[in-house]
């Protein structure tokens, strides 16, 4: 990505511009887009002192494993006809992943760190893994406080461009995705079977799925997603109770070879950009809340949940989190891991971002 041009005004003003701009966000189009130019050259900055500066904030965490156990699944005719393209997979029970999926710039910038490892996941998912489905939860789609919406369309799912003030080649991206209605049919049966209002709709696909993904699961190579695709919304709430008990719902979905993919940021302010102008030095909230929620993630899973209920009350949360959307993704990924062990397979601590990723589960023997 091309560097930003110079600035004549004082770096000390640039704050104040960002937040009078943000102010007027939500009742102008044209303060949308000139709030998202400034935070597209700040990241364009950033981005470029971080690829050029020493990576002591890389860290590196080791994968455990853990005993999965499969479930049988007693299916109505309704269910078997929902899903009878899906059948048990051989290679045991997939896991559970949560992505932190970076902005719309993540497939273009092959230097940030994020990148190889996005791709390392991709890989173990394809040649692993090897899905006969695949479903994901964004950030970046949420639905109402009481409904979750899902994309039950048949065929290719075009794609929403849900980002403002970036190069014109962004806004050309593509990512080839088939949706499965009868997988969509399939996934409404189990919220019902959880008390989850629902409704499926045709919706292309945001960023929270296609820029990441075009990392992990580049087209037209082997890595390639070739089986069907569906997004589910979250509630549009920072429950994160709520967000638990919608993964629970679907995690039976694991036990039909389905992978599910969980998107966001473990810690994700975008406002505080400014403050941390060219340089990726972290934000001590990015430092403390991420190693926070880690800790919580990582114990045993039957205490999971009440660990991870406390970390959104902590001091630091509204840091991490002015608004939890990038959150809530992993409360989905953990409650659909069931029993399986959360590890936190990599992160990174960068500015007022944290990049952590994470696996519920294991990896089937090959």
């Amino acid at each position: 990505m091309p560097n930003p041009r110079p600035r004549s005004r004082p770096l000390m003003i640039v704050p104040v511009l960002v937040a009078a701009l943000a102010i007027l966000l939500a009742s102008s189009s044209t303060a949308r887009g000139l709030f998202s130019r400034v935070r597209s050259e700040t990241f364009n900055k950033f981005t470029t002192a971080l690829n050029s500066a020493p990576k002591a904030n890389l860290i590196s965490t080791t994968t455990t494993t853990t005993t999965t156990t499969t479930t049988s699944i007693s299916t109505s005719p309704l269910q078997a006809a929902a899903t009878a393209n899906l059948t048990s997979s051989k290679m045991g029970r997939p896991p559970v992943y949560f992505f932190s999926h970076g902005g719309p710039d993540v497939q273009y910038n092959t230097k940030h760190p994020v990148y190889p490892v996005l791709q390392a996941i991709g890989q173990e998912i394809i040649q692993k893994v090897k899905p006969k489905a695949v479903v994901v939860f964004s950030a970046h789609w949420q639905a109402t406080p009481s409904e979750i919406h899902l994309n039950n369309a048949d065929g290719k799912t075009d794609l929403i461009y849900d980002f403002y003030g970036f190069p014109d080649h962004f806004y050309k991206a593509t990512f080839p995705a088939t949706g499965s209605p009868q997988l969509a049919a399939k996934i409404q049966q189990l919220l019902i079977k959880a008390d989850i209002q629902s409704k499926g709709l045709k919706r292309g696909l945001d960023h929270g799925v296609f820029s990441g993904f075009n990392v992990a699961f580049p087209p037209n190579t082997d890595q390639a997603i070739t089986v069907p695709l569906v997004q589910v919304s979250l509630f549009k709430s920072e429950d994160p109770d709520a967000h638990y008990r919608l993964g629970q719902a679907v995690e039976e979905l694991r036990d039909e070879g389905v992978v599910i993919i969980c998107t966001g940021m473990t810690v994700h302010n975008l406002r505080d950009m400014q403050f941390t102008w060219g340089d990726p030095k972290p934000l001590p909230y990015a430092v403390s809340f991420d190693n926070a929620l880690k800790e919580a993630v990582e114990g045993d899973a039957e205490g999971r949940l009440d660990r991870m209920r406390e970390v959104v009350k902590r001091g630091d949360a509204r840091q991490a989190h002015p608004w939890m959307d990038h959150l809530m993704p992993i409360y989905v990924a953990a409650g659909a891991a069931g029993k399986d062990k959360g590890v936190q397979t990599w992160t990174l601590h960068e500015g007022s971002f944290a990049w952590a990723q994470y696996r519920f589960g294991d990896v089937p023997e090959e």
